[in-house]
């Protein structure tokens, strides 16, 4: 198995197969248009301006199990964050990244990188997975984790 093996349903409501990213750097976030750390959209974005889109991708995944901070439909996340953070990198719809419902890719790219002590679980909004060009999946980052902090490990995996 492996991340290439999954399908997610694009925020438009339109399919996509993981697949379609293969022989890019990824940087999986499940995101929140309410959350402390929902400005890291703008650092985010700025790496998808420098690095991509042909090499490199950021995948963001609107979460609503964290202090409920991603309580609109699609519509209304996908005009949030191209209107307050001119966001053009994939948004997907909303899913869930812990328990029974939890994404397949989500589950899959927990147990590929666990968090602390082992752990599965996802703790917060924008915890970060990074997946080289070969979708393997490299490192979990925390949500405190800046994604500029990444962009070294980022500019190794394409060199």
């Amino acid at each position: 198995m492996s991340i290439y093996d999954f399908s997610v349903t694009r925020i438009d409501g339109s399919e996509q197969p993981m697949s379609d990213f293969k022989g890019k750097v990824l940087l999986i976030v499940n995101t929140a248009s309410k959350c402390g750390f929902t400005p890291q959209y703008k650092a985010l974005q700025a790496l998808y301006d420098t690095y991509g889109p042909e090499r490199f991708a950021v995948l963001g995944f609107p979460c609503n199990q964290f202090g409920k901070q991603e309580q609109g439909d699609e519509s209304e996340i996908s005009q949030f964050c191209e209107l307050n953070f001119g966001v053009s990198f994939p948004l997907f719809a909303k899913i869930e990244v812990n328990g029974d419902d939890a994404s397949p890719l989500y589950r899959y790219l927990k147990k590929q990188a666990k968090g602390l002590l082992g752990s599965e679980s996802i703790k917060w909004n924008f915890t970060k997975f990074l997946v080289n060009s070969h979708g393997e999946v490299l490192e979990r980052f925390a949500p405190t984790t800046a994604p500029e902090s990444l962009e070294q490990k980022i500019k190794s995996l394409l060199n």
